[in-house]
């Protein structure tokens, strides 16, 4: 019966922290394509053009209604199709496990992320983009230099608390064979035979990653509660 077996995981510590900087890498990278991408759509769903606030809305509605595991397929099964077609190859263009992670990840968080941004943009008060162009600044300025960076102070305990669930998310990739650090330790397992001891590490190093985050978000909670 398989028990702790430290041996086997001091042997496979090199493959796991691989795998781990993989599942970092996609972390820090989907948060920050997808705050990036969540802005834009943050702001064109504030616009005054319905057309273009609408299909932002029906974008992000979308998003938020799928389950991440079928958008995964998506890319990585549909997208190859799509990139035939639009490149005239004879056959489907593969973008491998890797690509598909970073692109679906992105695009996914960007739905929420947006939705976060957008709250973060309506609690500021509408006196003060008025103050602005009075001024002279225009919508772009008031944006860039008054309301968006007060908006991201209100609510970065929320956005920290989104990538503490995208960093957990992150595990999904496993289902399209991306080595991530899930993914690193059940190859372990399953070649060492040490299915517990693996799944046990893997289930104390998220705790830890995930306990640190959460008590960071919840300081800076207290810290902007009033703000």
């Amino acid at each position: 019966m398989d028990y702790f077996n430290t041996e086997a995981l001091l042997r496979g510590l090199p493959y796991l922290w691989t795998g781990l900087k993989y599942t970092l890498l996609l972390t820090v990278v989907a948060s920050t394509v997808g705050i990036f991408l969540g802005c834009l759509l943050a702001l064109a769903r504030l616009s005054s053009s319905k057309i273009l606030s609408r299909s932002v809305a029906v974008y992000v509605d979308f998003m938020r209604s799928t389950p991440l595991v079928l958008v995964i397929f998506w890319v990585f099964f549909v997208g190859p199709l799509v990139l035939q077609v639009v490149t005239g190859e004879e056959r489907p263009v593969s973008i491998g496990a890797n690509v598909t992670a970073f692109v679906t990840f992105s695009i996914f968080e960007a739905a929420y992320f947006s939705e976060i941004i957008r709250s973060g943009i309506q609690g500021i008060p509408r006196g003060q983009i008025h103050a602005a162009q009075a001024m002279g600044f225009g919508y772009g300025q008031s944006m860039r230099f008054i309301i968006l960076p007060q908006a991201f102070r209100r609510v970065l305990p929320v956005l920290l608390t989104q990538i503490v669930n995208l960093f957990q998310d992150t595990s999904l990739v496993y289902v399209i064979s991306a080595t991530d650090f899930l993914g690193a330790a059940s190859k372990l397992a399953q070649r060492d035979g040490a299915i517990t001891t693996m799944y046990v590490f893997v289930a104390i190093v998220y705790f830890v990653v995930c306990y640190a985050l959460s008590k960071l978000t919840r300081r800076l909670h207290l810290r902007y509660a009033n703000f």
